[in-house]
């Protein structure tokens, strides 16, 4: 087990490289470790975050529920710079999803130094709450980087967090939105997902 799995089953606070910005992550269903989590962003705690997979067929095997289009968007998608809003009709992972239990955050990083962590987990950006998103450990706040059980250094990042695709209508009528911008552009999203519609664009 690598030290980074090990610290998450642990019930621990990981602060680790995705590949956007550093972030912060722990066990999704540890509601000690969230709260700790929570703690160190200063982060509301009913405000939602992502739960992540560091491979796609782990994320699909846990929400077999997706149905086949979905499926078929986040295979378009993912592994990349992209958090996806995702229907969660058996609400799972609900330490993750704030006030709203039948939407979940979904990200599956491009491969890094932790491609191979079998671990699901919570995972935030490293920052106080509404501060900039950090591209290098130093950038990572004093009280973040001495507050977490392990500190995995991925040297200097994008610096630009993932854009947010709400797909929570996608199977039903291919109704896909973005709610914020950042790494993958619009229209690389839509190129994507027009795919797996048979060339129509139905945003």
């Amino acid at each position: 087990m690598s030290d980074f799995a090990r610290c998450i089953a642990g019930g621990g606070v990981a602060l680790f490289p995705a590949d956007t910005v550093y972030g912060l992550a722990c066990d999704p269903t540890a509601p000690a470790a969230v709260a700790r989590l929570y703690e160190l962003k200063g982060r509301p705690a009913d405000k939602p975050a992502a739960v992540m997979f560091f491979a796609l067929d782990r994320a699909l095997a846990a929400l077999p529920e997706l149905g086949p289009r979905l499926a078929g968007a986040l295979r378009a998608l993912l592994p990349g710079a992209v958090t996806l809003l995702l229907p969660n009709p058996l609400a799972r992972y609900p330490l993750a999803c704030g006030p709203d239990p039948w939407t979940l955050g979904l990200r599956v990083p491009a491969p890094g130094p932790l491609a191979g962590a079998g671990a699901c987990v919570l995972q935030s950006s490293a920052n106080r709450s509404g501060g900039s998103d950090p591209r290098t450990l130093d950038e990572v706040d004093r009280s973040i980087r001495d507050g977490a059980d392990l500190v995995v250094d991925g040297g200097r990042l994008p610096g630009t967090p993932s854009t947010v695709v709400d797909l929570r209508a996608f199977e039903r009528d291919g109704g896909w939105a973005i709610a914020r911008d950042g790494a993958v552009a619009r229209d690389d999203v839509a190129a994507r997902l027009r795919a797996t519609t048979g060339g129509i664009d139905i945003t």
